[in-house]
Order: C-alpha cells, then structure tokens, then sequence
C-alpha cells in the first residue's frame, strides 16, 4: 500500500499545471501516488497529465466529464488507497519538503490530522505571512476541536489542501456537488473524525494569488445581487452541514455564532447600494434567512 494519496483536481490549467506537477515529482519523500483528475477541460491540461503519467508510474490519471472541484474531488477519493491522503490545486505548487515534513510531524506526534500553512506567490513573488499568533515560537502545536471549530467560523484554514489526513477519516465523506467553496462544508467533518490534531505552522504550499478565472479571485468581482445571493446560499448550505454536526456535539453557543457570522455577511451585502427589485430581492432573502435560524434554535 502506498503511502500518500495526493489528490490534483484540474480543470483548464495549462499555463500552471507543469509547475504543479513537477514540485509533486521533486519531492523528497518518494512513496506517494498522484491521483490527477482532469475535469472535462477544454484546454490541453488532459495532454499534460498524460505526459506526467507516460514519465512516472506515480501518476494516475483520470477524465471525466465537468462536474465542477467538489465532483472532481470525489473521484479522486474513489481511487485513493493509500494511508494518508493531500491535496494540491493543479495551480499551485509545494515545497520540495512538503510531504517528508508533513509525514515527520504525523511520526513525531501520532496525529490524525496534520494542518499546515502557506504561502503566496504572485508574479514571480512570494508573499509569507506572520504566523506568531498562532505559535508564538512557531513549534508544533496540538489544537482542541473546540478551538478549531471557533477558528473555523472566523475563516481560518477552511480548505483542504496543505492537510495531511489519515484515509480513514475520509470514510464516508464526500464533497458536496454544484456549491461554491465545497471544502467549508467537507473540512471539518474530518475534524470530528480525529482524535489528535496539530498544527505545523510551516509554510510549505504555494498558493497562486489571483489567478483569473479561480474560484477566489472572481469572488472579489463585481457582480450582481443575484450571483451573490446565490453565493451566500451556498455559504449557508456548507454553514447548514457545520449546524447539524455541532448540534450533535451539543455545543449550542458555537451554533449561535454561526448563525451570527452568516447575518453578519448579509449585513455586509445590505451596505451595497440596493433600490427597486434588488432592495425587495435583499429584504426577502434576509427575512427568509432568519425564519430558518429561528427554526433550527428552537
């Protein structure tokens, strides 16, 4: 049994992908298989896949129709068998050390789940960020889940690359299918799963800022009402899977603040200058909004 699953959803990379793959094959640490899906693409990232797989029995690839990142995910879960599973966007790239320090961290400490950091990297230029308030002397560190899951309403590490997990605790989980931002509703549910957790933070990922056509760079665009309300529905569907789990685990003042965190984005929205359809388009969703909060407290 391999080691490591490293699974690559891509989906029209090509002028990035290249980059992607060879940082996955210059790793130190050997004993890994890639799991490469190309996601229906149009452009000739499925050609450059095939190169990777031709050059190194690591690489597996497989093509499917577009059915969007959290389809693309799945498969790759489908046909991952290895001990412990990462991910990597097919447009950004890892440390040569990603994996070995990863997997000295999982040794050291017999984690289930091993949290690490990135980087930004933008036109040639890399961007590291302070991480003293999360370790003041940057050590590893365990992390409750309770610390976690309040981290994870502010925002923090809500995604799932730059994670190292044990298989097992994919069992069962799956990315849910036509949303936006499928790994805030996917994440931490492997949180409950573990029963250690530690943080390395270490900035061995290199996440590409602004890459035009990414789902987080177009968040930033301009848009219509309409696309952003249906962008917070799908906030509220990954936030209503969050709901349901804490609900489980009785902690009732982590469901309010969720609840909070979420009117707090729609009061963001309300600052936009609203008038005629979009202001009583505004008013219906929030009043329905909070129909539904009221009901899940109850």
């Amino acid at each position: 049994m391999v080691k490591v699953n490293i699974g690559v959803p891509v989906y029209n990379v090509e002028a990035y992908l290249r980059e992607c793959l060879d940082s996955i094959m210059n790793q130190t640490f050997k004993d890994f298989e890639v799991i490469m899906v190309d996601d229906g693409s149009t452009d000739n990232s499925f050609n450059i896949c095939q190169e990777y797989v031709a050059r190194d029995n690591r690489f597996k690839l497989i093509h499917q129709e577009n059915k969007g990142l959290a389809g693309a995910r799945n498969t790759c879960l489908k046909h991952m068998k290895g001990e412990y599973i990462t991910w990597i966007d097919s447009d950004d790239k890892v440390e040569p050390n990603y994996l070995e320090r990863l997997l000295e961290v999982q040794a050291e400490t017999q984690a289930d789940l091993v949290d690490g950091y990135n980087y930004s990297f933008k036109n040639g230029i890399r961007y590291y960020y302070d991480l003293t308030h999360i370790s003041p002397t940057l050590d590893v560190i365990e992390i409750s889940k309770r610390e976690l899951f309040l981290r994870f309403l502010e925002g923090f590490r809500i995604v799932l690359w730059g994670t190292l997990a044990k298989r097992k605790l994919y069992r069962g989980v799956y990315c849910a299918e036509g949303k936006n931002h499928e790994d805030n509703g996917t994440r931490f549910k492997l949180y409950f799963r573990a029963d250690k957790i530690v943080i390395l933070p270490e900035q061995l990922y290199g996440y590409r800022a602004e890459r035009e056509g990414s789902i987080m760079t177009n968040r930033v665009n301009n848009k219509s009402l309409k696309t952003k309300l249906i962008e917070y529905n799908d906030t509220f569907f990954n936030l209503e899977n969050f709901v349901y789990f804490m609900e489980v685990s009785q902690s009732q003042d982590v469901i309010d603040r969720i609840h909070q965190q979420y009117l707090g984005h729609l009061y963001s929205l309300s600052k936009t200058d609203l008038e005629g359809q979009n202001e009583e388009q505004y008013e219906n969703y929030t009043t329905k909004y909070r129909n539904r909060r009221q009901k899940i407290l109850d």
